[in-house]
């Protein structure tokens, strides 16, 4: 990786969870990171959840872990030309309703 045009533009999605306060809860962050291949992509994704795991205590004197969930997917992104508009990632899926009840943004509700 000594030369900028060796690596690629990826991206992740990375499941983290934050476990003892009450329910489990879980965070989907999309993640980039710039590698050679796939490979060395999904390496400095990984590194990069495992250095976000983190404890510490709530308002209610309770220790909140977060902690790597799931590594989801690594793929190159759609557009590798990140100096202009791009589609990063693309995905599909078939059950519109599961989606839609684990997608909070798509509720209705405040």
């Amino acid at each position: 990786m000594s030369e900028t045009s060796d690596v690629l533009p990826f991206v992740a999605l990375v499941v983290m969870e934050a476990t003892g306060a009450g329910e489990p809860l879980f965070q989907e962050n999309v993640v980039l990171v710039h590698a050679p291949d796939e490979t060395s992509a999904r390496q400095r994704v990984e590194r990069r959840a495992r250095e976000a795991e983190t404890d510490y205590l709530n308002d209610q004197g309770q220790t909140v872990s977060w902690r790597l969930k799931a590594i989801v997917d690594v793929k190159e992104a759609e557009d590798t030309d990140l100096g202009r508009d791009a589609d990063l990632y693309t995905r599909h899926f078939r059950d519109w309703a599961a989606y839609e009840r684990v997608e909070p943004l798509l509720s209705r509700e405040e």
